[in-house]
């Protein structure tokens, strides 16, 4: 099994010890995402829908940087500190994925770093 990293410096950088993703052999493994603006690494301004818009920006980034798109994700996790948010993130996630649908979990959790709303992670299979 052969690990490939993936870096860009037009997303977040990581703020752990963990890699934007990694591909090994056909799948490509984003870590999760929350809505840090990749310029100035604080959370963008605004409510669910600034921060889901940026999530999915700082994904496609990432997975652009492994020589694919967002059409390839075949399964997102979404982690919301609201689940009164999940309407919302639905009607922006229909703006960046279009039918087929990757499958998708929500789970509801009691906090995100840096006091993030939503944070989602994804698989992509090539």
């Amino acid at each position: 099994m052969k690990k490939q990293i993936v870096h860009t410096k037009t997303a977040p950088a990581a703020i752990g010890p963990y890699s934007q993703a990694i591909r090994v052999d056909n799948t490509v493994y984003l870590s999760g995402q929350i809505p840090l603006d990749p310029l100035t690494m604080e959370l963008v301004k605004g409510g669910i829908e600034e921060q889901s818009r940026q999530v999915f920006k700082n994904l496609k980034e990432v997975a652009s940087a492994s020589g694919f798109d967002l059409l390839h994700i075949v399964k997102l996790t979404i982690y919301l500190v609201d689940m009164d948010d999940f309407p919302c993130v639905n009607k922006v996630m229909s703006d960046f994925f279009e039918e087929p649908y990757p499958s998708r979990s929500t789970i509801g959790v009691a906090s995100l770093p840096k006091a993030a709303k939503v944070e989602i992670d994804a698989t992509i299979v090539v």
